[in-house]
């Protein structure tokens, strides 16, 4: 299948470049495959499409300040660090920009607080440093909320007045590269509404990392190798999710970092626990094996992401509910409106 297959137009000014003043004031365009129908509403409306007994997952993952700008040792030149994956104390694997001033042995100077050293190249063109600072008198975490700044997406070219605005309210593990975008529609009080409604929320957690927002770089889909994330998913919400689903009721997974994690979770037919790292690349042809509904953003052109709802909904589908977006001025990307896909496309 061809990359080119998941292309559309969009005018730049439709990009989102602000949150909203309120988080669940959102408009939410909702597809149902199976009925072929799209409408349109707000986003704190949600349970108008829920029954009492469903169950929504999401991914308490919270973002880290992980760009980092230093100065390469002892010229000066400036280098920017963005931090994925954190392997082991103080030895991370990050992408580096520009990559060409990082060669192995490499070293960089934060502020004369944080040092890193280049000890290896990885596959996907990245690097491992080794990180040290006084540890005696300070974590990584207070050097890096000292050092750091939130990873915001190279579309986004306006600083957020409140970094809390590229958290979920329910964010708690620390980890992320970037935001799981489709939760930052939830509020406190939408949350406490959908549970006296009868909703059973749980939360899986997914530290969100290259894998998630890489570019596709083959022309053909399934030559592209997602790049590896850390999810896990407990046992005690693999047996809700099993109940949920037992009963008929439906198992709504907020983003696709939620449904990357309980798709991996269920690769043996069986869901089960899940602590571990996980490459899972859902493009159109996968058969779900855990996940009902989605609540999604609009996601950009030819990306893994777009490729993903595509299976689930189908992509001639997808397709035509971004046309429509577009036509109606939906508000696309990280801080944009939002999408929910009620039943999965039956084949």
């Amino acid at each position: 299948m061809k990359v080119e297959e998941f292309d559309y137009n969009l005018p730049e000014r439709l990009i989102a470049q602000k949150p909203l003043p309120e988080r669940d004031e959102s408009r939410l365009m909702v597809l149902n495959p199976q009925e072929n129908t799209i409408e349109e509403n707000i986003f704190n409306n949600l349970k108008e499409y829920l029954e009492p007994g469903d169950m929504i997952i999401m991914n308490n993952s919270r973002v880290i300040p992980a760009r980092l700008y230093g100065a390469k040792v002892p010229t000066g030149t400036e280098i920017e660090l963005l931090l994925l994956n954190e392997l082991s104390e103080g030895r991370w694997e990050v992408l580096v920009r520009p990559g060409r001033r990082a060669k192995k042995g490499v070293k960089i100077n934060f502020e004369d607080v944080l040092e890193a050293e280049v000890v290896e190249y990885t596959d996907f063109g990245g690097r491992i440093v080794e990180f040290s600072w006084d540890q005696e008198n300070y974590d990584f975490e207070e050097v890096l909320n000292k050092l750091g700044e939130m990873p915001l997406p190279p579309y986004i070219h306006e600083k957020l007045d409140d970094p809390e605005r590229y958290q979920t309210v329910y964010s708690q593990k620390r980890g992320s590269a970037a935001a799981p975008t489709a939760g930052l529609h939830f509020t406190d009080r939408l949350l406490e509404e959908l549970q006296e409604y009868g909703i059973i929320l749980d939360y899986i957690t997914l530290h969100v990392g290259l894998g998630t927002f890489r570019p596709v770089k083959s022309e053909e889909i399934e030559d592209h190798e997602m790049h590896e994330e850390y999810a896990e998913i407990s046992a005690d919400t693999a047996e809700k999710i099993k109940e949920v689903k037992a009963k008929g009721n439906k198992v709504v997974a907020v983003g696709t970092t939620v449904t990357r994690t309980l798709e991996s979770a269920a690769q043996d037919s069986q869901l089960s626990e899940y602590k571990g790292w996980t490459d899972i690349f859902i493009y159109p042809g996968y058969q779900f094996k855990v996940i009902d509904s989605l609540i999604t953003n609009f996601h950009l052109p030819k990306s893994t992401l777009l490729m993903l709802v595509s299976a689930l909904a189908g992509k001639e589908f997808i397709l035509k509910a971004y046309k429509r977006a577009v036509e109606e001025e939906f508000r696309f990307f990280s801080l944009g409106d939002a999408m929910l896909i009620l039943n999965r496309k039956e084949d």
